[in-house]
């Protein structure tokens, strides 16, 4: 029998992964966080959820409608960003702000750039920084998770109070134990804060191969080591496991920085950009006027995506090195 050598063009090698199993694998792993906000700030963080998850889900279904396109809802990729962004948000958001905050991620970050796959930046991220720069006020208003005094909070519905990062950036002597801040029993975003609930969805994540361990161990690992060197005290002297369990790293490493569309395509790429989270984050942190800086470290490496693939993706057999 002849042999014969067929030619197609690329991709040779194909897998039965759907954009639904990835996206539902992420829900998944997004469900312990979600428990624990519920849990640890009660009833009003399930009301966001259910609002952003609607919100962006119809957003997305309107957009797609009148843009003559496809409907895409069924993926699932829609309501990742919805619940993304209700953990992100502070447990006392106003449902308006929320549901503004999800048509905004949906409809202008993700649909107006061509939908799944084509946006430059995190959708969830992108809307949680709009609203920070509108609604400043209630997106850094926090309250105290239900168990912190169940004394003195059995009389009102919330206390309003400062995140660990909030106590760091005020110079002021942080209350918050170790214990509670792995376990998420202090004030912050309803996603967010507790980092034994994001580590079991990142041990999810691992094991259904939906990302790998690369960002997520440099983008932290990068935040340990400089606050440890850059901390308050000085050279040396930073608490980094003060600096990992608070505020929206972990959530950020695991969740956000991981995006598809918006990391590097090669391992290479991934480490850089993973690092230039983690350093910006420190130096937002630390010299910057807001205590937290995650989300726009998360979304400057974004844009810079585009340049860390253009000199770290490998030449094709017979292509040219890319020259400046």
């Amino acid at each position: 029998m002849e042999n014969r050598l067929f030619v197609c063009s690329s991709p040779h090698l194909r897998d039965n992964v759907s954009t639904r199993r990835i996206m539902l694998d992420v829900i998944i792993a997004l469900i312990p966080a979600t428990i624990a906000g519920i849990i640890f700030f009660g009833m009003r963080s399930a009301l966001v959820v259910v609002a952003t998850v609607a919100a962006s889900v119809l957003t997305e279904y309107i957009m797609r409608k009148g843009l003559g396109r496809g409907q895409t809802i069924s993926d699932l990729s829609a309501a990742v960003t919805g619940l993304l962004l209700a953990l992100n948000l502070p447990p006392s958001i106003p449902i308006w702000i929320a549901v503004v905050g999800a048509v905004i991620a949906t409809g202008l970050i993700k649909q107006l750039f061509g939908g799944l796959g084509q946006n430059f930046m995190n959708p969830a991220l992108g809307a949680r920084a709009i609203l920070t720069v509108s609604w400043a006020r209630w997106m850094t208003e926090w309250t105290d998770p239900l168990f912190v005094d169940a004394v003195s909070t059995a009389t009102v519905d919330a206390v309003s109070t400062a995140t660990p990062l909030g106590v760091l950036k005020e110079g002021g002597a942080s209350t918050f134990s170790y214990l509670d801040m792995f376990l998420g029993n202090v004030p912050g975003c309803i996603g967010e804060t507790s980092a034994l609930a994001i580590l079991l969805g990142l041990a999810y994540l691992l094991f259904r191969r939906v990302i790998s361990w690369h960002i997520p161990t440099f983008f932290v690992g990068t935040v340990a080591l400089s606050t440890w060197i850059l901390g308050p005290g000085g050279v040396f002297t930073g608490d980094p496991l003060y600096h990992v369990l608070s505020g929206g790293l972990l959530i950020g490493a695991v969740f956000m920085a991981t995006d598809y569309a918006t990391c590097p395509m090669t391992r290479k790429g991934r480490i850089i950009y993973a690092i230039g989270c983690g350093a910006l984050t420190v130096l937002f942190r630390l010299y910057g006027s807001m205590a937290e800086g995650v989300s726009f470290a998360i979304l400057l490496m974004n844009i810079v995506t585009p340049m860390i693939d253009r000199y770290t993706v490998p030449v094709a057999f017979g292509g040219e090195k890319h020259v400046e």
